[in-house]
């Protein structure tokens, strides 16, 4: 058989499952690809919110990496939690001597809130991580964290992408989800510009929705989609994701990272 596409996650762990290193490997597994990991830290994390993090060591984290691309070889690259500035550094550095496209989700807060990244690790993500990026895929609250504009429109967003295109990514996809209205996301590489609306579900069990997005990018790249197409792709397997989103526990549920194959266990 052949051996598909292999697309590496450099993230934190999540126990509830939702998001997390367990989130990109869920959706690369629906995604058709061979997803493989890097943990840079571990969570107590539940529906309710995040009662423990823990960070692994720099070493740990340089060992799990080059295990996996010294041998297996990558197609794409996913990172998420990274902690403080000597994680983000680290990665950086190794993302730069990795030739695969990368997609940076600058995590700064969990779905509940919860700070995830160190106030000190801010301007190593501007300076460090972002300028290895293929696509940077900075929620609202992470767009103000990393640039200060507070994006409180359409118009918002085309600045907030551009700011974060200052920082030297080839492409921005703003997510623009906690906007009222419909549920829009602009892609830019500061010339060509893609606008992707979809009806927002009624649906309050959405945790995962970042980190999903960024594996299902990074998924279509390792098979060879251009940028565009690759979001756009993503956009629409999310999309299906978030109205698929089941409660777990006593707060906010995951969204349905196998909802496509859905009808294949009934």
């Amino acid at each position: 058989m052949d051996t598909p596409p292999r697309v590496l996650t450099v993230a934190g762990s999540d126990s509830g499952g939702g998001a997390g290193i367990q989130a990109d490997l869920k959706t690369m597994l629906a995604l058709g690809v061979h997803g493989m990991s890097v943990l840079t830290a571990v969570t107590a994390q539940n529906s309710l919110g995040v009662q423990g993090a823990w960070e692994l060591p720099v070493e740990a984290v340089r060992a799990q990496y080059r295990s996996v691309v010294d041998d297996i070889g990558v197609q794409a690259v996913k990172t998420g939690m990274l902690s403080s500035a000597e994680l983000v550094e680290t990665v950086a550095e190794l993302l730069a001597g990795t030739d695969a496209p990368v997609v940076v989700d600058p995590v700064g807060v969990s779905k509940h809130g919860d700070p995830l990244l160190a106030a000190s690790a801010l301007d190593s993500v501007r300076t460090k991580l972002l300028p290895t990026a293929t696509v940077a895929t900075p929620n609202l609250d992470e767009v103000a964290q990393l640039t200060g504009i507070e994006v409180r429109d359409e118009a918002d967003m085309r600045r907030a992408a551009d700011a974060v295109l200052g920082f030297g990514p080839r492409w921005a996809l703003i997510k623009g989800g906690h906007l009222a209205g419909d549920a829009v996301d602009l892609l830019t590489d500061g010339g060509a510009e893609l606008w992707l609306r979809a009806q927002r579900h009624d649906n309050r069990h959405t945790h995962g929705t970042g980190c999903t997005l960024a594996s299902a990018v990074a998924s279509g790249l390792a098979k060879g989609l251009s940028v565009p197409t690759a979001v756009r792709a993503a956009k629409g397997y999310v999309t299906g994701a978030i109205g698929s989103g089941f409660a777990l526990g006593a707060g906010i549920g995951p969204v349905d990272h196998g909802w496509r194959l859905r009808d294949q266990y009934t």
